[in-house]
């Protein structure tokens, strides 16, 4: 038989990942002549951290697996095992702190970015940190903070508890809408004659949801608020596109959508919210105010003015989905490493948090980013620090070409 054709076909394979040694050689010069001159080495590149095994990719690793792909320190250490070399978690939690610490300057600079802001998305959620002295863990708290489209960054705080020191203390100086959900810690933020209160729709919705297996009548006000969601529908796919575009041309795309988005929300939503307080106004004289129903009728009526809020401005939106789903990460970390090892630990956790989830924002990748911020940050002038942010940054020079399956070498 002879060949008169052929078929091809592909087949997805995967190699594991592979840590492989750089050796650098430094050239020792001396002069022979009995002259007075003291022997001399090349300079070498800096370790990123000092006297450390570790180069700038690994610590970007480490740092991702952990705060970006929620793999606890001792999972890793059974990895790098697989790889047959031992890292103790004790050595990745040193990793980490020295990564966060180099990076703290562009965290700062981020925060002071970020409350340049229009308008802020805010929220908070438990973490569990030791405490020391007492052979148990406390609760402390993330807070996230979403900047404008003209601030685009996400940046964690830390805080040792809930009270309204930790928010107020943030947003010291800040002007603008600030768009949050009931807490009460906010209200001397909002009392205030510079920040606007803007109260969250999926969180009101969310009273209702729980009351309608109660009270069937909880059933017209979620189909009340679905009709605000279907005028929001109308022009999302709009702004999607505008927040594509490039860095330089995103406010001039993005103008006309919040323009339009405001003109939908004063002709369609404006009369779907008359219809909804007069509702509620209704309910209210006829449901015991302890009954689900009841809290949901509360908190909306409670809410009402930071509920229309969103209406006045189109850049303004309808809910507080984006902090909160800056937040899952978080949820699903503290699920797998349970608990901070200290205050300081969770301090340098909100850095790493805000570089990886602002990386993620403009569609960044985190490792590349942060392995080339690593080598260049020790020497990068602080007057131009603005560079090395997420959405600014571009790579110092093509990254070295890596042995597709380097063999380990025994490296302890």
């Amino acid at each position: 038989m002879q060949p008169f054709d052929e078929e091809s076909s592909e087949q997805l394979e995967y190699y594991p990942a592979s840590l492989f040694v750089i050796e650098r050689v430094k050239i020792k010069y001396a002069c022979f002549k009995k002259c007075a001159e003291k022997p001399v080495t090349t300079p070498g590149p800096e370790k990123v951290v000092e006297k450390g095994l570790a180069g700038p990719g690994l610590l970007a690793w480490n740092v991702i697996s952990k705060f970006g792909d929620h793999q606890p320190n001792y999972r890793q250490e059974d990895i790098f095992a697989r790889h047959g070399l031992e890292i103790a978690r004790s050595t990745q939690c040193g990793w980490q702190a020295a990564v966060a610490d180099l990076l703290e300057p562009l965290y700062k600079r981020m925060v002071v970015l970020t409350l340049l802001s229009n308008k802020l998305h805010t929220d908070d959620t438990p973490i569990r940190v030791l405490d020391p002295g007492r052979g148990k863990t406390k609760e402390a708290r993330f807070w996230v903070y979403c900047g404008d489209d003209e601030h685009p960054f996400v940046v964690f705080d830390y805080t040792t508890n809930r009270s309204r020191d930790g928010p107020e203390k943030f947003l010291k100086g800040f002007k603008g809408y600030l768009q949050a959900d009931a807490y009460a810690g906010y209200n001397r933020i909002f009392a205030g004659p510079h920040v606007s209160e803007a109260a969250c729709w999926t969180h009101a919705r969310r009273y209702y949801f729980d009351a309608q297996d109660t009270d069937a009548r909880a059933g017209e006000m979620l189909a009340l608020i679905q009709e605000l969601y279907r005028v929001e529908e109308l022009v999302r796919p709009s702004i999607a596109a505008a927040r594509k575009q490039p860095l330089e041309k995103r406010a001039a795309a993005l103008a006309p959508a919040y323009t339009l988005r405001h003109q939908l929300r004063q002709t369609q939503s404006l009369p779907i919210l008359t219809k909804i307080k007069a509702w509620l106004d209704t309910r209210v004289l006829d449901t015991l105010p302890k009954s689900p129903l009841g809290a949901a009728l509360t908190y909306a009526l409670n809410q009402w003015a930071a509920l229309m809020r969103y209406t006045e401005n189109g850049a303004l939106e309808i809910d507080n989905n984006t902090a909160e789903n800056a937040l899952r990460p978080i949820a699903l970390g503290r699920k797998n490493y349970l608990f901070m090892g200290s205050d300081k630990g969770g301090s340098r956790a909100a850095i790493l948090y805000t570089l990886i989830r602002t990386c993620e924002r403009h569609d960044v990748n985190a490792w590349e980013y942060m392995r080339d911020v690593l080598v260049r940050i020790g020497t990068h002038p602080a007057s131009r620090i603005d560079e090395l942010l997420p959405h600014l940054w571009k790579p110092a020079a093509a990254p070295q070409p890596l042995p597709p399956q380097a063999a380990l070498q025994n490296c302890r």
